[in-house]
């Protein structure tokens, strides 16, 4: 039998790096970081993957692809992924890998639901049926897209969009979203904008993005051809706009 596929995944759209080396099955101990992100992001990811690679007793060329969260999510965290990621993948460039490595961009959106659901299911809750997935995207915003969850496997009904917190509760009205054990709202939003979000039908989770995720995602995407060269690892950021000018910002005060 052949030795299963073996993924690097790098998770930094949020505050924290999140890393991850293994081949994403549930019976396998990954070898695994989690450290601050931001700004350190950008300094500790080159030398926590080589790290991670020296326990494993691997070479980069030995991997079959790297994940990596695409967004949305922090600007310069998305950008330093991407750019890690074309990196390492044009590194790779060899007999086994002429063009470079294959690159799994995934919804930053997609991981954080895939980490609420085995939260959930580690804690011993039914199965939702719904996750929908949201991020604080600062400026008064979220981040928000939603799957449904069949035989374990998380399907998109709504793609990443923008969504303003009080507008939530209407807008899953709008999807037919019920008040019900059977949606799960899982993010980290809840304490951010606690009052806005108070009439938003579902059960509540925190939860964030991260590479073990990506790496339970990542077989999956790569048998159903998902993969893409290193040039296509781009961002996804939803929104263009970084930060509120000053005018607005006085206009909100």
């Amino acid at each position: 039998m052949p030795a299963a596929p073996c993924f690097l995944a790098i998770e930094t759209s949020t505050d924290t790096l999140s890393l991850a080396l293994g081949t994403g099955r549930a019976d396998e101990v990954a070898h695994r970081f989690q450290g601050p992100g931001g700004a350190q992001a950008s300094t500790e990811l080159l030398p926590q993957v080589q790290r991670l690679l020296a326990e494993a007793g691997l070479s980069l060329d030995a991997l079959d692809a790297i994940a990596f969260g695409r967004g949305p999510g922090s600007f310069t965290g998305l950008r330093t992924a991407c750019a890690v990621t074309q990196g390492l993948a044009y590194g790779t460039r060899g007999q086994r890998h002429p063009h470079g490595l294959p690159v799994l961009p995934v919804d930053t959106l997609l991981a954080l639901a895939e980490q609420a659901r085995a939260d959930d299911a580690a804690d011993g809750q039914a199965a939702p049926a719904r996750i929908v997935a949201l991020l604080d995207a600062r400026m008064d915003e979220l981040y928000l897209a939603a799957y449904a969850l069949e035989g374990g496997d998380l399907r998109a009904i709504a793609p990443p969009r923008l969504c303003a917190p009080a507008d939530l509760a209407g807008w899953l009205h709008d999807q037919g979203f019920t008040r019900d054990d059977r949606t799960l709202l899982a993010g980290n939003a809840f304490g951010v904008y606690a009052e806005a979000l108070h009439d938003a039908p579902g059960r509540r989770r925190h939860a964030l993005p991260t590479a073990d995720a990506l790496l339970r995602l990542a077989p999956a995407l790569m048998a159903q051809g998902m993969a893409v060269g290193a040039s296509d690892a781009l961002p996804l950021y939803v929104r263009d706009k970084v930060a509120r000018t000053t005018a607005e910002r006085e206009l909100v005060k």
